[in-house]
Parts: C-alpha cells; sequence; structure tokens
C-alpha cells in the first residue's frame, strides 16, 4: 500500500472549523502507522467530531482503510498451531470387552465341563435375550410387531429338541415356531399382519435354528471338544482379522456395509482360523486330520466375516449402533452372536463331513 492513503483530508479554513476547534483545543499527538511512519492523528478527531453531528464533514466523506493489525504469534509459524498426529484407538472400550470376553467364555467353558445340559441352558439363554434384543430394535426402530412369547418359547423348545432329537426335532420345532407367531399375531387387528408375522418366521430362523446346531454338536462322544472348536475358531477369526485389519488394513472389504472392514482384515482372519483349525483337528477332535483343520479353518473365516456383515446390514436398515448394551464393551447378546449364528452348522456340517456325527 502507498503512503498516500494515509494523508489526512483538508480541512477548510473558516467559521466551520473555528467553532469546532477552539484556541485551547490541545494538538493531536503525532501516532507512528504500523509501518513506522508518521501521521497527523487530527484525522481521527475530526471523524470522530463529523460521527457527533457537527458541520465540519459531509456524511460522504470517503472511508479511510484501517490501519492493519499485526498478524497473532501463531500465524508466524503455522505448523506449531495443527494438531499432533492421532494415534490408532479400538472403537471400543478394550478393558471391558476384555472382561466381558473372559467372563462369558468362563461360563462357557464351566458348563460344557460340568453337565452338557447345563451348557443347552446357557444356549437357551443367550437364544431368548438375542429375540428380546432383536424384536425391540424391530418395534422400535421400524413399527414391526414380531411377537416375543411364541418366538422365545419356540426358540427354547427348537434349541432342546435339536440337542435331543438332532436336526430332525429342530425342523420340527421350527414349523411348530412359525406356526404359533401366525397364530400370536391374529389376536391383534390386521393391519400390518404380513410384516409383522414375516419377521417373526426371520426371527425364529436367524437366531434359535442356527443355534441348535451348537446343541447338535455337543451330542457327539466328543461334543465338548466339537463346541470348544466351533467357538474357538470363530473367535481366533474375530481376533485375526481385528488385529491385521487395525494394524495393516487400508482397502476396505464392504464400506457400504461395514466401513471398518477391510480386506487385508480378512486375510487375517483366514491366515489365524486356517492355523487354530489344524490345531484344533489335530489335538482335540477325535480322528481329525491337520488337513481337514485347515479346510474348517477357511470356511470359519469366510462365514463368520459374512455373518457379521449380516448384522452389519440389519443395523444400518435400523439405524443403530449395537442391537444393546447388555454386555460393556461389547454391546448387546446379538452383537456377540453375529459371526457364531452362521458359523455353528458350517461347522456341524464339515465335521460331520469329515469324522461323523457320532
Amino acid at each position: 500500500m502507498n503512503d498516500s492513503s494515509w494523508q489526512p483530508e483538508p480541512v477548510p479554513a473558516g467559521p466551520a472549523y473555528d467553532a469546532q476547534v477552539g484556541p485551547h483545543t490541545r494538538p493531536m499527538p503525532i501516532v507512528p502507522d504500523a509501518a513506522g511512519r508518521d501521521f497527523d492523528d487530527r484525522e481521527a478527531r475530526d471523524r470522530g467530531a463529523a460521527s457527533d453531528g457537527g458541520p465540519l464533514f459531509r456524511a460522504d466523506t470517503p472511508p479511510q482503510e484501517p490501519m492493519p493489525s499485526p498478524p497473532p504469534p501463531h500465524a508466524e509459524h503455522p505448523q506449531d498451531s495443527s494438531p499432533p498426529p492421532q494415534k490408532k484407538r479400538a472403537g471400543r472400550d478394550l478393558r471391558a470387552a476384555i472382561g466381558v470376553g473372559v467372563g462369558l467364555g468362563a461360563v462357557i467353558f464351566a458348563s460344557l465341563l460340568i453337565v452338557k445340559a447345563v451348557f443347552v441352558g446357557v444356549v437357551v439363554v443367550a437364544v431368548v435375550v438375542g429375540l428380546w434384543e432383536l424384536t425391540s430394535r424391530l418395534q422400535e426402530k421400524k413399527g414391526i410387531k414380531a411377537p416375543l412369547v411364541p418366538l422365545a418359547v419356540g426358540g427354547a423348545a427348537m434349541v432342546i429338541a435339536g440337542y435331543v432329537r438332532g436336526a430332525e426335532g429342530a425342523w420340527v420345532a421350527m414349523a411348530l415356531t412359525v406356526l404359533a407367531v401366525l397364530v400370536w399375531r391374529m389376536t391383534e387387528p390386521p393391519e400390518d399382519y404380513l410384516k409383522d408375522v414375516t419377521a417373526g418366521a426371520f426371527a425364529a430362523f436367524y437366531v434359535p435354528f442356527l443355534a441348535t446346531f451348537v446343541a447338535m454338536l455337543l451330542t457327539a462322544d466328543d461334543g465338548p471338544q466339537r463346541v470348544i472348536t466351533f467357538l474357538l475358531l470363530t473367535v481366533v477369526s474375530d481376533t485375526g482379522a481385528y488385529a491385521v485389519g487395525w494394524r495393516f488394513g487400508k482397502t476396505k472389504l464392504a464400506p457400504r456395509i461395514s466401513p471398518g472392514k477391510t480386506r487385508e482384515g480378512l486375510f487375517g482372519a483366514v491366515a489365524f482360523a486356517m492355523v487354530a483349525g489344524a490345531l484344533c483337528m489335530e489335538f482335540l477332535i477325535d480322528g481329525g486330520a491337520w488337513w481337514q483343520g485347515l479346510l474348517l479353518g477357511l470356511a470359519v473365516a469366510v462365514s463368520a466375516t459374512l455373518g457379521d456383515l449380516g448384522e452389519s446390514m440389519i443395523k444400518r436398515d435400523l439405524g443403530i449402533k449395537d442391537m444393546g448394551t447388555l454386555l460393556p464393551g461389547h454391546g448387546g447378546i446379538m452383537d456377540r452372536l453375529d459371526s457364531l449364528l452362521p458359523t455353528a452348522p458350517v461347522v456341524w456340517l464339515l465335521l460331520a463331513a469329515f469324522v461323523g456325527t457320532g
């Protein structure tokens, strides 16, 4: 900017000026500008007089350009104001998640070592709570009223029938549960009947029927070892996906469904599960071979990932992050069953093909 912009406007001589500035008026000091040059501060006084309504200056006096303020101290070093890089952090409370996971594992292993029927009871409780979470979220977010009472009773019967009578008992209990849902819903107005019973049939298949295969794994002579293999491979798959994806994940696996999952994480799940499967088939399953464990681990990694993506799809449709808040660091029961439920029939089928159902 040139120096002419800082020169004061010429003041006309005459009585108008004398009326505003008397003989006793103290002369204004000379104030240096930002560049070190001096200018007469009478200009500022005269502008103040004009703003008070005095006749000295007209309202159309061109405004003076304000003095530039010195830049803030941090502007000279913009790099100092940038926030420090953030470290990668998990999306959940890991301490709570690990504590709850250890507690659930202790309950499951204790029930397996005591009596098989006790573990079946644990499965029944998980199924009923999972159905309650699912039907509650459906009603809250979509207004879908899938009847909980027939689902809970039929779901418990389904798991017990699968343990006592195998696959045939499970299918019969499944059919009777869906029939009970159809009849129970008839006691309410017909509006949204089809939507409600369809959701009820889906819930009956998704939660208790798939969980029945866990009870069917238990019926073999080495049933506890089969259940441990099923649970261990699923947990190892999830852990491998989390660890590798958190450290090396860059390429999104299904960004529209679950933005946190990566292809690198899937490779980690497959690698971890295949190693664990080879060890389990070699040392836990009667008549198993290590190469069968490799195939079993691969299948578990794929089914667990698909199960996780499937529930993520449901939760995105409902507009929620978790199905519940029962388990700190995990969410709800359904948030822990998401990868277990579709994996149970896969493990049961492959073990039946490799070593039989006895």
